[in-house]
């Protein structure tokens, strides 16, 4: 999914690459009969940006839309819920944690 995120932002000028777009999977399992069976994935993207504000209109339509076009997205997602949000920050800052 990351992969297919960056060359989404990355058609539409926004640059992605060495480093910029990371991401973040949290995954829940439960016990299904005593199997422990995946059911839902959570994909946190996290871009930095020399400018956030310019960029996040782009970058939210195109999270809104990329995961379709992602094969690793279409593989998995009829076997367990998966979903993702994005966070833009500022260049050379970290992310904060989510809360």
């Amino acid at each position: 999914m990351l992969g297919t995120f960056a060359g989404a932002l990355d058609a539409r000028k926004i640059n992605a690459r060495e480093g910029r777009l990371s991401c973040d999977v949290r995954g829940e399992v439960e016990d299904d009969g005593g199997v422990l069976v995946i059911r839902r994935v959570h994909v946190t993207h996290t871009l930095r940006a020399e400018d956030p504000d310019t960029v996040r209109e782009t970058v939210d339509r195109v999270h809104g839309v990329y995961a379709q076009g992602c094969p690793v997205y279409r593989s998995l997602r009829p076997a367990f819920e998966i979903t993702s949000s994005v966070q833009i920050v500022q260049e050379g800052r970290a992310p904060q944690s989510p809360a």
